[in-house]
């Protein structure tokens, strides 16, 4: 049994070495991420630790925006300052969005816009979408609020009015789970 684990361990990181150096010795795209060569004059021909640490973000990023599922739903937008509405997300850290914002500060993917979801997609589901109406860029967002039913999501937006004239209603958006919860 030990062995034949050993051999599985040797297996997967024969693999990761190989994928390694060819990265290292050419430009690859791979899903749509392309990997930029590096250029590495060591006369020894080892692997400097920045050529390898480079190597292994460039894979981890390319992982960390390759979508785990898929889904459609209606998008449409939504305030904090609505009547009734008292500005704090259900989800932790349950923050005052009249006071920080329509922005959330994640540690794996950056500054990315706050979204509602139904109790389908647990608090911290990174989505990510887009649509004309709100710019060329896809958005990543971070399911922190809730409210909504099925697989309808709302981005949080600055004002009501800002929700109906920019956002109102897409139907039928698709959209990319990019890490399901925290």
């Amino acid at each position: 049994m030990k062995k034949d684990k050993r051999k599985v361990w040797l297996k997967y990181g024969k693999f990761s070495i190989i994928l390694t150096l060819l990265i290292l010795s050419t430009s690859v795209t791979l899903k749509g991420v392309t990997f930029s060569s590096i250029k590495n004059d060591n006369l020894a021909k080892s692997v400097s630790s920045e050529v390898y640490d480079h190597a292994q973000n460039e894979l981890y990023l390319a992982g960390l925006f390759t979508p785990v599922a898929s889904f459609n739903g209606d998008l449409t937008g939504y305030a904090g300052d609505c009547p009734l509405c008292s500005g704090v997300l259900a989800c932790h850290p349950r923050t005052n969005v009249l006071e920080k914002g329509i922005y959330f500060n994640d540690d794996m993917y950056g500054t990315v816009r706050i979204v509602a979801t139904s109790k389908k997609y647990p608090c911290g589901t990174i989505i990510r979408f887009k649509a004309a109406r709100l710019g060329e860029e896809a958005v990543v967002a971070v399911a922190m609020d809730r409210g909504v039913l099925g697989n309808d999501v709302d981005l949080l937006v600055n004002s009501e009015k800002e929700a109906t004239t920019n956002v109102g209603r897409i139907r039928n958006q698709q959209f990319e789970i990019l890490r399901l919860g925290w």
